[in-house]
């Protein structure tokens, strides 16, 4: 394979950075993919909306720093290449720049190895969900298979991995053609949600989901009383075809269902919101930061145009430009807008709980608001239509993460803080192949363990649901008793604030360079330099101390958190050997002697 030194092509201009940006931040992808790790945190799923708002200002703030790190030293490797650059030009901090800028790369990695598997691992789930939709005697849309999810987010790692390994123009080209496509299919359903809330008010005539089927009825269903692990419990009574049959009025006709938007059940449990104030409330501060820390992955992205400054036009002025512009048009509008609607629409017919244990509960909604609005049986056309916008949307957010992540990884081999193969770019495609397929072995890994228990803790299904899987290897294979899932970690929400916690850290870093880079500096603004970073430092620092106090404060899991507090604890770990490891076999000091003014 020809491998090169040589640097990279500088091609693109405003538009394909911003695009780059914004197909890792893809709100259409997310909304469909997080909407349901969000609804199954525990009690916290009322405040939602106000998380995704406090997460969105803690990312402004870090992304102003990014743009102005930016405008002084453009290249790639993003906060990694900040870090080297900032300290080595400070008079009195240059002597830390190695150590400052390992520590940098070394976290950015939990993030940006960890963020793709999530990705292939959801690519899995929202396919399991595709096929149950079609074929549901081979799968259940709601519950698919752990098997057939891992070996979608496999294909999909290696696959994403040759998009990325062929080049950047490709990759900007994909990513372009995907943010159009996605941003106004996810736009049309908040809409269409909308308007299923407003022309439906309390006690009128409308739809209830049926998670067996996968489809939407206008009746209220039919039940029996029947024994599940010894206990009498109501069961939905349907036909051969497993179609729920409806109750009958005294006349033996079908008795209409009437929606209701009650906030919480009859044990407490929190239902959906009765008023449009309600979903923009806090509810509790507490919540809000558990929503917080898992909306964090939504907005995550818009830093990775950082890392393509080696390949950009004029990238002093068209890089910070990109970082703002993503997060304001995707962050500030389309994420708002459209969590708003999902959370405003949900009812008595399709409360949180059925949210919480479907693996994907926005394609349920669709169902539901689609045969209102386009007639019984065509909501799941509207929504297979907007699940192959959301599919490709994902392939855009794995690629633009994985170009990301591998170009932070290439800039670490250069400088030979990782194995000097890192560091070379292939001749013809002038991309860092090798870091690539790295990340696609990484990311394959990743994706297997997110899905392996994604109904674990709060999202376990019931034991009647458990029973009408279809039962097979790709189907139902690694489905235990509710009680044993309900017992172990959700995985994918575990992945997720690994992740997550990764962003939060790498972010606080990148906050901590951006006041070094700038104190003492001629272009050294009070407000983008000091108070704008420092809040970011703050605000970073208190989701990651969230983390750990949060579960016992009762907000939220305690099993999740600690587990990707654990890993990332791990790295941290390995990262300080193998630096150590690596400096004694090659002779460098941890501290910078002779000091090298940078570019």
């Amino acid at each position: 394979m020809a491998e090169t030194n040589a640097e990279m092509k500088q091609t693109l201009g405003l538009t394909g950075l911003t695009m780059n940006a914004m197909a890792l931040i893809a709100p259409g992808a997310f909304l469909w993919l997080t909407f349901a790790g969000q609804a199954a945190a525990g009690a916290t799923a009322p405040s939602m909306w106000i998380g995704i708002v406090f997460a969105t200002a803690l990312c402004l703030a870090t992304a102003v720093c990014y743009a102005e790190m930016a405008k002084l030293y453009p290249g790639t490797g993003s906060s990694y290449y900040f870090a080297e650059q900032s300290f080595l030009n400070h008079e009195t901090a240059w002597p830390y720049a190695r150590l400052a800028k390992f520590v940098v790369g070394w976290g950015s990695h939990l993030y940006y190895w960890i963020y793709p598997g999530v990705m292939v691992g959801v690519i899995g789930v929202i396919s399991g969900y595709l096929v149950g939709t079609l074929w549901p005697n081979f799968m259940s849309a709601s519950n698919p298979g752990p098997m057939f999810m891992m070996l979608v987010a496999i294909v999909f790692s290696f696959g994403v991995a040759y998009i990325a390994h062929r080049g950047i123009n490709g990759s900007t080209s994909v990513n372009i053609a995907i943010n159009v496509i996605q941003i106004s299919a996810l736009l049309l359903f908040s809409v269409v949600a909308l308007n299923y809330r407003i022309s439906h008010p309390p006690g009128s005539t409308a739809y209830q989901f049926d998670s067996q089927t996968s489809a939407a009825f206008s009746y209220e269903f039919a039940t029996t009383s029947q024994m599940v692990n010894g206990q009498a419990t109501d069961v939905i009574v349907r036909d051969s075809n497993g179609t729920p049959q409806p109750k009958l009025d005294a006349s033996g006709k079908p008795v209409p269902y009437h929606v209701t938007y009650p906030e919480k059940d009859s044990s407490g449990a929190f239902v959906s919101h009765p008023t449009a104030g309600s979903v923009v409330r806090m509810h509790n501060f507490g919540w809000m930061f558990v929503q917080a820390t898992i909306a964090i992955l939504i907005l995550v992205g818009f830093e990775s145009v950082t890392s393509m400054g080696g390949e950009a036009k004029n990238a002093k002025r068209d890089v910070p430009i990109a970082v703002i512009t993503s997060l304001l048009v995707q962050g500030c509008f389309c994420y708002l807008f459209e969590y708003f609607a999902a959370n405003y629409v949900l009812n008595s017919g399709y409360p949180m709980a059925s949210a919480a244990g479907s693996a994907a509960p926005i394609g349920d909604l669709m169902v539901l608001v689609g045969d209102a609005l386009f007639g019984p049986g065509r909501g799941r056309i509207f929504m297979l239509a907007e699940a192959a916008t959301v599919f490709l949307a994902l392939i855009g957010t794995t690629l633009s993460c994985m170009n990301t992540g591998a170009r932070v990884t290439y800039a670490m081999g250069k400088d030979k803080e990782l194995p000097d193969s890192m560091g070379l770019l292939h001749t013809e495609n002038a991309t860092p192949h090798r870091a690539i397929w790295l990340l696609a072995v990484i990311s394959a890994v990743v994706g297997c363990i997110t899905v392996v228990v994604y109904f674990g803790d709060g999202a376990a299904p019931t034991d009647a649901a458990i029973q009408a899987l279809p039962h097979g290897f790709w189907s139902s294979f690694g489905y235990l008793t509710h009680d044993k899932m309900a017992a172990l970690p959700n995985s994918f929400l575990t992945m997720t604030l690994a992740s997550n916690f990764g962003t939060f850290l790498l972010y606080m870093l990148s906050c901590i360079t951006c006041i070094v880079c700038f104190h003492n500096h001629p272009q050294f603004k009070v407000v983008r330099h000091l108070i704008i970073p420092v809040f970011g430092l703050l605000a970073n620092l208190a989701c990651m101390i969230f983390y750990v106090v949060g579960p016992f404060m009762g907000y939220g899991t305690k099993m999740e958190p600690l587990l990707a507090l654990g890993i990332a604890l791990v790295w941290a770990i390995y990262g300080g050997i193998y630096f150590l490891r690596a400096s004694k076999a090659t002779g460098r000091t941890t501290i910078v002697s002779d000091r090298v003014t940078a570019a």
